[in-house]
């Protein structure tokens, strides 16, 4: 583990930073299941506030 020296004796410790990677663009399948899931959230919303509306 990487360290430094400060005054008076002490260590300093530094965490060991990841490897930097690109980012791939979300192929065409990621998209639809984005898509999809994305749907059913707002249904899900819907149906939740349909919901509290006929309860209260």
């Amino acid at each position: 583990m990487p360290y430094t020296t400060e005054d008076g004796g002490r260590l300093n410790n530094f965490a060991v930073e990841p490897k930097v990677y690109m980012a791939e663009p979300p192929t065409q399948k990621q998209k639809t299941v984005y898509i999809v899931m994305g749907v059913g959230a707002i249904a899900l919303v819907a149906g939740l506030i349909a919901v509290a509306v006929a309860v209260s």
